[in-house]
C-alpha cells in the first residue's frame, strides 16, 4: 500500500504558560509539493506512516470509551447534506485543492483550529494530501501531530559526547486523522474519518467540533437496558405512583455508577429475554461480575445457560456449568479436589446460615 504525497504543510505549535493565560501560537514552516516532498527529509521520516494509519483497525462500537482509535462521522441535521458541516467542508477543500498555495491556505485553518483548543500541546502539526494510486484518483487527507520529546540528544564527538536536540519529534505515539475512512481496500466512506491518539487524551479530537464518534458497546447496552426498564415501568406502575418514582430514581443512580450492585428487580426469564435481544446483534458481549473478592467473567449469552444466580440464606450463590475445569499459572491443592454433589454443597451453605 504505497502513497504518493501530493502536498504537505508543516507547522510548529508552541505553548508558553498554562490555563487561560497561556500563549498559544503556531508557525508555518513549509508547504511542499510532490517533487519537493520526494527529495526532502520528511519522506524518510514519514515513510510507511500513511499506510500504517490506513491499515490501523478500528471498531464502529468499541468495547470501551478509552480506545485509542475511533471512527468519527460528520454531524448533519435531518434534511441537510454533508456540505452543511463546516468540518467536512474544510476537509473537502483541502482534499481537492488545485494548487500548492490553495492547499497551504486551507490546511492552515486546521492549525488555527488546533491551536485554539483548550488542551493544545507543543509539537509538529502536519497536514498532508496523499493518493493511493492503486485504487483511487481522489486523495486522502492526513492530519499528523508529533509532540516534542523531552531530554533528546544526538551523538556528537569524543570530547562532548552528546549534543542536546531542541524540539525533537518522533512518529512514536503520533496522533493522526485520516479522511476519508477506508473500511477495506477499494472502498471509502465520505462521511466518516478515523482518528488515533493515546487513549487517556482526547484533546486531539476537540478541534473537530462538528464530528461525533460511535457509542461504545457498554453505552449501547446501558441505553438498551434503560429502555427495557422503562418499558417494564410503563407496564407495571401507574404514571405518578410512588413505586415508579422510586424505580426511576434508582435507575438514575444505576446509570451514573461505575460499580453497581445486583438490583433484584426482574425474574431470570425476563432477563434472559432482554439479553437475547442484545446478543442477537452482538454475540460476543461480555458478562463481568464480582462476588465479594471473587471475579467472574463470561459471555452475556452464558447467563441462564451455563451461569446461574441463586440465593441461599440471604447469600448470593453463582453456579457455573462446565464440561472441563483447567488451571493456569499458580498451583494449588484444589486441582486434586473431587467435586461434591450440588445438593451437598447447597446444604452446607444452608447450615452456615
Amino acid at each position: 500500500m504505497e502513497f504518493e504525497v501530493q502536498y504537505l504543510s508543516f507547522y510548529v505549535v508552541q505553548v508558553e504558560g498554562k490555563g487561560e493565560q497561556a500563549d498559544k501560537r503556531y508557525k508555518h514552516f513549509q508547504t511542499l509539493n510532490e517533487e519537493e516532498y520526494e527529495s526532502g527529509p520528511l519522506k524518510d521520516f514519514l515513510d510507511g506512516e500513511f499506510a500504517k494509519i490506513v491499515k490501523r483497525k478500528v471498531e464502529r462500537h468499541p468495547k470501551t470509551d478509552e480506545v485509542p482509535t475511533k471512527l468519527g462521522y460528520f454531524i448533519v441535521e435531518e434534511g441537510h447534506d454533508l456540505t452543511s458541516n463546516p468540518n467536512y467542508n474544510l476537509f473537502h477543500r483541502v482534499r481537492f485543492a488545485e494548487s500548492k498555495e490553495a492547499f497551504q491556505q486551507e490546511s492552515e485553518k486546521f492549525a488555527i483550529a488546533y491551536v485554539d483548543t483548550s488542551a493544545v500541546r507543543c509539537g509538529a502539526f502536519i497536514v498532508a494530501r496523499a493518493k493511493l494510486r492503486k485504487f483511487f484518483d481522489d486523495a486522502f487527507v492526513f492530519i499528523l501531530k508529533c509532540d516534542f520529546e523531552p531530554k533528546v540528544a544526538s551523538i556528537s564527538d569524543e570530547s562532548t559526547l552528546i549534543r542536546q536536540v531542541e524540539m525533537a519529534i518522533t512518529t512514536k505515539n503520533m496522533k493522526s486523522i485520516q479522511y476519508p475512512y477506508m473500511p477495506e481496500e477499494g472502498m471509502i466512506q465520505d462521511n466518516e474519518l478515523k482518528i488515533n491518539q493515546s487513549s487517556h487524551a482526547r484533546y486531539f479530537e476537540d478541534f473537530l467540533k462538528y464530528v461525533e464518534y460511535g457509542q461504545s458497546m457498554p453505552e449501547i447496552v446501558k441505553t438498551q437496558v434503560i429502555e427495557m426498564v422503562r418499558g417494564h415501568m410503563e407496564e407495571t406502575f401507574e404514571p405518578e405512583s410512588e413505586e415508579r418514582e422510586q424505580l426511576e430514581n434508582a435507575m438514575e443512580i444505576w446509570a451514573a455508577s461505575d460499580k453497581r450492585e445486583l438490583q433484584e428487580r426482574f425474574e431470570p426469564e425476563q432477563v434472559i429475554e432482554a439479553a437475547a435481544q442484545l446478543i442477537e446483534h452482538t454475540p460476543e458481549l461480555e458478562l463481568k461480575m464480582k462476588l465479594d473478592h471473587i471475579f467472574v467473567k463470561g459471555l452475556l449469552a452464558d447467563y441462564g445457560d451455563s451461569i446461574h444466580l441463586a440465593k441461599v440464606n440471604g447469600k448470593y450463590v453463582i453456579m457455573i456449568e462446565a464440561d472441563t475445569i483447567t488451571f493456569e499459572k499458580g498451583f494449588s491443592p484444589v486441582e486434586f479436589a473431587k467435586p461434591d454433589e450440588i445438593g451437598t454443597v447447597v446444604e452446607r451453605i444452608r447450615q452456615k446460615g
